[in-house]
């Protein structure tokens, strides 16, 4: 006899909306942000959206322990005027996920209160330099879904 079990797994999923700012560079090559500020200086050159309203505190809790797990891989989806840019990283018990103004996806394992996952596997410096124009553009409506599964 032959016995198959199931797992179910609910992938919990959340959209942070933004918009664009002239002074996104997307140069950085070890992270990704997205920030509740809605003034940017050349100086935050892995930020990719302003205005969103939501940070790493503002996670529902369920999301939030589910981030902290080490087998957890999270997805996100950077999408704007048609254009979409994919990332995948992982959750860590490190993730503290306190900060109240910032989300940042980092490709090393560094973290702190702004991280929202490790081990990433693209930066804001891989982002195809035309969808960062259309990041620049202050009128852009754009979102951040998280996937964490």
């Amino acid at each position: 006899m032959i016995f198959i079990s199931l797992i179910q797994t609910k992938t919990m999923k959340i959209t942070v909306p933004f918009v664009g700012h002239r002074n996104i560079l997307s140069l950085h090559e070890k992270t990704i942000e997205i920030t509740k500020d809605s003034e940017l200086t050349t100086n935050g050159d892995c930020i990719v959206g302003v205005g969103a309203n939501i940070s790493c505190i503002d996670l529902p809790e369920k999301m939030k322990k589910k981030i902290q797990n080490p087998k957890t891989k999270i997805l996100f989806s950077i999408e704007a005027n048609g254009k979409k840019f994919t990332i995948s990283g992982y959750g860590s018990e490190k993730l503290s996920l306190k900060h109240t103004n910032d989300i940042v996806l980092r490709k090393s394992a560094f973290t702190c209160s702004r991280t929202i996952a490790i081990n990433c596997d693209k930066a804001s410096s891989d982002i195809p330099r035309n969808f960062v124009k259309i990041l620049q553009n202050p009128n852009t409506k754009g979102s951040m879904i998280i996937e964490v599964c």
